[in-house]
Formats: C-alpha cells, structure tokens, sequence
C-alpha cells in the first residue's frame, strides 16, 4: 500500500508521527475498473513513451493495466513496495515484459518519465499529499502527466482529498470519478509544463475508464449511475415508507429510461487521412452558416466560422466528442435563457464553449448549448487537456443543441440542414489541403 510506504518508495524516511508519506487509509483500493483510469494517459499515448509506477506491489491491478498498455518502443519504470518480489514477478512474466519493465526500490534512482502514476489512492494529512505531489512532478517530463487518485467518499482522507483539488485547479487536465471501486475513487491527471497542441494529432480516443460497460458496445455514462441510483433509492424510501402502497413504481419506473438517456456506444472513427471533421454529438443537422466572432481567438479579431448547429433529442445519445484533435486553450460560460434548442432564439441560450487549437489549422470551437428541457452542461475537459478526435468530453443533461465553429477558409462542409449526424462517426467537414 501506498499508504505504508516510505524509504522504499520515495527514498526517504517517514516521519514517526505520520503513517506514511501518503498517508494511512488501508482500506483504500484500487481495482481493476479504476487501475484503467489511473493508466488512462499511459493507454492513450502513442510509443515510444515512458512511465513511472509508483507505491505498486506484484499484485496491483495497476501494475497490469500498465503492462497491458506497453507498446514495442515503451518502457516502464517500476518503484516497488517490494523491490524483491516485484523482481521475481517481472521476470517471471517473460521475455517482452523483462526488456521493457524496470524494478526500483526508490524513486531518487527513477529517471523523468512521460507519464507519472501513483498507483494508490492518497490519503491522510494535505501536507503529507502536497510533499509527495511536489517530490514527483520533479519526474514528470516537459508536457508529461502525473496521475493520482483520493477516495471519493466524504470524510475519508479529507486533508488529501482537498490538496489533490487544489493541484487540479491548478494543474488538472482531466479526471475521473470511479463509481465501481471500494470506496469509490476520484482521479486527477496533473500537467505542470505546457504540451504541444500538435500531439493531440497522436493520441488514441479511448473509452471514458469511469463510465460503466453494459457490453462491449454499449456503456453508460457515470453520471446516469448516479441518476439511476438516486430513483432506486427513492423508490426504497416510498416503500419503506408506505409499504402497501405503489408509489414506488413511478421513480422505480424511471430508473430504466433515466440510465438509457446516458448511454455510451462505442463509436469507430472513419479512415482517412485526418482531414475530416466528425460530428460533435448525435441528431439533426438545424443549419450550416457562416458567422463572425470574436469571442475565440488569441488576439479578439473577429473571424469568419462555418458554423454546423446539431439538435439533440432526448432521445438521441447526449455524450459529447472532439469534432479534431486538439488541445483546449479556452473554456468560456455564457449566460442566457432556455428557449427550445430546435428554434433561433437557442442561439441566446445558456452555453459553454470548449476552444482547441489543432496548430496549423486554427482553432475550433464546440459550443454545447441548453435547451427547454436541458439545464446542465457537464464538460470535462479543462484547459491544458489534450483531446484525441472523437474522444468524449463532455455531455448535455436532456434536449440541446451542439455547435461545430471551423475556420471558414479552411474547410468545406459535408452535411445539410435536416441530416442526421452519429458523434463521433459522421463527417460534417473536411479540411483543404
């Protein structure tokens, strides 16, 4: 556990008053669904890359995860719980896995790596989480990332629990909320130097580790869980309450549609050579239109979008992708009204507006935008994140629109009012050589 680890993982003693550099939790866990979500960057990152696991015994999920996601050209630096164990297992493992794992007994021997991961949960005093926070960004390369993760549960690690916020509002770049863990787990990826927006062109869209798999095809989004969860729990309560009664069929009953709503297909990106632009979200194409704004750029010059406005259904699937690659440089929140997101006055609606640079083909801008029924946008990709094309970043709780701006110059549409677009799938555009 990371909790117990001391000298061994970090190279230095702990202090007799405090259980660990990291802090005293033993009941903290990680399991498989959240040792996916810790390695998440690993997984995403082309070769050839390297990584550091820290705090990780021969049995750790993570430590698997980790291996599992190794390509030829990767290399993996492990700071071992148990350095003689953790020996005996690599070798164990066979000849790939030897020539690219490396057993340390402490991180002062580790080199800087791509990405950095603590492979337990933080946990107890905030000063014992922000030394340990400070110790390894000293190993995390320029652009790289460190990973780590606090119980989610309030009352438990608190002081942790609080610095790692802190960290993130600073240094975040994404995070995850791992329901199916015991207990539940909050994860922060962490950037304290700049990346090139250029590698987000690199990267893989990978599944959103904290959203539940029904099937291979079909996950549904954390937040539906919660949703779910919260009328099965009402529907408890009404029969506690009133036993004879069938009052709890009516939240029981909307447990079923609620979760549906925030479901998660997996969706194949088109082959191509990059040039093309997808659909944000599910629905139906309302208008594609050039604009002048000057909300987006660097220096607030006004410029000329094509704009593809989307209307979501609540019946259409309402997770949000990267229409390109890129790397958000801007998040802005406008206020406005609830108009029905099919009609005009919706352009003066409640939005949130996500602006990626893709370098040399300028910036775009999704824009999710409330409507009658929607009054919650989630977004989950602060500024400094790194989006693969297609990858999920955000949703609309219920009916809303998605807007598409792209450098008018730059490209040319491929969509029509009153066609139906899939995220993720369907082309809208394509960008002139």
């Amino acid at each position: 556990m990371l909790g117990g680890m001391n000298e061994s993982a970090l190279g230095q003693p702990d202090p007799p008053d405090r259980p660990g550099l990291l802090g005293a939790l033993r009941a903290a866990t990680i399991g498989a669904r959240a040792a996916r979500a810790l390695v998440h960057e690993l997984a995403r990152r082309p070769g050839p890359k390297t990584a550091l696991l820290v705090g990780v015994g021969p049995d750790s999920p993570v430590l698997t995860a980790a291996i599992d996601a190794l390509l030829p050209e990767d290399s993996l630096a492990v700071v071992a719980t148990d350095p003689p164990a953790m020996r005996t297992h690599i070798a164990a493992q066979g000849s790939w896995v030897r020539d690219r794992v490396q057993v340390l007994a402490a991180t002062t021997a580790a080199d800087p790596a791509d990405v950095v991961v603590i492979a337990e949960p933080l946990t107890g005093e905030a000063d014992a989480a922000r030394e340990t926070l400070t110790e390894l960004a000293k190993l995390v390369t320029a652009g790289g990332v460190l990973t780590a993760a606090t119980v989610a549960l309030p009352g438990l690690a608190v002081g942790a629990a609080a610095e790692l916020d802190r960290h993130a509002a600073l240094y975040g770049v994404g995070s995850d909320l791992v329901l199916w863990n015991a207990p539940p787990v909050r994860i922060h990826r962490l950037r304290w130097a700049a990346a090139d927006p250029g590698a987000a062109e690199r990267l893989t869209a990978t599944d959103r580790p904290s959203s539940v798999p029904l099937t291979r095809e079909l996950h549904i989004d954390s937040n539906g869980v919660a949703a779910a969860g919260i009328t099965l729990g009402l529907a408890a309560l009404a029969k506690l309450a009133r036993p004879r009664s069938r009052l709890w069929l009516l939240p029981a009953a909307a447990t079923l549609p609620i979760a549906a709503f925030f479901r998660d297909p997996q969706r194949d990106l088109p082959d191509d050579d990059g040039s093309l632009v997808i659909a944000a979200s599910d629905g139906k194409v309302l208008s594609v239109e050039h604009v002048s704004d000057d909300r987006f750029s660097p220096d607030g010059a006004t410029v000329d979008y094509l704009r593809i406005a989307v209307f979501l259904s609540v019946l259409d699937v309402h997770v949000n992708r990267a229409p390109v690659a890129g790397q958000v440089v801007d998040y802005q929140l406008e206020d406005g009204g609830y108009a029905p997101a099919m009609n005009a006055e919706a352009e003066h609606n409640v939005a949130a507006y996500t602006v990626l640079d893709t370098g040399p083909r300028g910036r775009v801008v999704v824009a999710q935008r409330t409507g009658l029924l929607a009054r919650r946008i989630v977004q989950r990709a602060p500024v400094g994140a790194q989006l693969a094309r297609g990858e999920r970043f955000g949703l609309i709780r219920f009916g809303s629109r998605t807007d598409v701006y792209l450098p008018a110059e730059g490209v040319e549409p491929l969509v029509a009012p009153d066609d139906r677009v899939l995220g993720g799938t369907t082309p809208i555009a394509r960008f002139r050589r």
